[in-house]
């Protein structure tokens, strides 16, 4: 519902509630009486009380709260509407001289309630239109946010994409010396992955299938520096159901396992799962733990903040990250819920 829509909506409903007013005497009248005149007749006394008030209402919620009392003129507000409620009772009980004595006492009552009336319904609309406010400084509020999560989401994604260029295109340089073959293949894949990652991962949420296949190619593609002592063992199951998912989700920790987990020299293994339990994506990562240079943590580092930092703004109280060294054995499991 746009701003507009929900202001004309208000104004129907508070219309709607002024007419109930006026026309409830009459109701009551005819159901009494079953008498059409004197439930016309009702009206028409009710609707000299009513409408005056009702003009002030809308008067105050459209013109004086928002246009005197919410710019700091809180003097002129009250001056104004003590005029306009003095206007109305003037025009409502001027000729006192024309009744008897013993009618005074009662007319003055109904004056002073009639008085009393006015000033709750200015406070109405007061209360009303700074609900009403408040309300529209949450939505602005809240709007600003969403702008500002989806602004670094995107930021956080232009940063991703160049490191995971970088990367891929190191594993082929690496590869063209050794195998030309194999190389021209890894650059079709890699053709394939950037389709996805300049096209498909523009969006906010994609289907994990796309997602699943992505990760297949690309820790293929990491596949091919690894030398016979490495172990590779992938696990990445299409849910049973279609989900959506983040795009390039994982990747940062996919790249950190080949890169922090392989030691030429020594056994290494790396072992990645993908897939559902009930409602929720659950992806775990082990890798041999090799610590590396501070150079070479910097680069991971990035990766790490930009995967958390997108977690918690794209999924925020929806996902559980853990990530622990068990001997020589680095363990991250993230688990998304409600994806499926």
């Amino acid at each position: 519902m746009t701003y507009s829509e929900k202001y004309i909506h208000l104004i129907i409903i508070q219309i709607l509630i002024w007419l109930s007013l006026l026309i409830t005497p009459a109701c009551i009248e005819f159901v009494s009486n079953q008498d059409i005149g004197k439930a016309l007749n009702a009206i028409t006394v009710t609707g000299k009380f009513v409408l005056p008030s009702a003009v002030l209402y809308f008067i105050n919620f459209y013109g004086f709260v928002p246009y005197l009392l919410f710019r700091k003129r809180a003097i002129l507000f009250y001056l104004v509407n003590f005029l306009a409620i003095s206007g109305i009772h003037l025009w409502l009980f001027t000729p006192t001289f024309q009744l008897q004595e013993n009618w005074k006492v009662a007319f003055w009552s109904l004056a002073a309630a009639s008085f009393i009336i006015n000033i709750v319904f200015v406070g109405c609309a007061t209360g009303l239109r700074y609900i009403v406010r408040w309300n529209d400084l949450n939505v602005r509020l809240k709007e600003e946010k969403q702008k500002s999560a989806e602004a670094e989401l995107a930021f956080l994604k232009n940063q991703l994409n160049p490191h995971f260029l970088f990367n891929t295109l190191n594993n082929i340089s690496s590869l063209v010396q050794i195998d030309a073959d194999t190389a021209q293949d890894s650059i079709g894949q890699l053709s394939d992955l950037l389709r996805y990652t300049l096209y498909d991962s523009n969006q906010t949420q994609v289907p994990t299938e796309g997602e699943v296949e992505f990760m297949n190619n690309y820790i293929n593609l990491m596949k091919l520096r690894c030398n016979e002592k490495t172990t590779v063992d992938v696990e990445l199951q299409q849910p049973p159901k279609s989900g959506q998912i983040a795009p390039l989700l994982f990747i940062s920790l996919i790249e950190n396992a080949f890169k922090h987990g392989v030691n030429s020299r020594k056994e290494s293994i790396i072992r990645i799962r993908f897939g559902a339990q009930g409602e929720q994506l659950v992806f775990t990562c082990e890798n041999s733990y090799y610590p590396k240079t501070q150079m070479d943590r910097i680069g991971s580092g990035i990766g790490l903040e930009n995967l958390k930092r997108r977690l918690e703004l794209t999924y925020p109280d929806c996902y559980q990250y853990v990530q622990e060294l068990r001997g020589d054995i680095y363990f991250v499991q993230i688990t998304l819920q409600n994806c499926l």
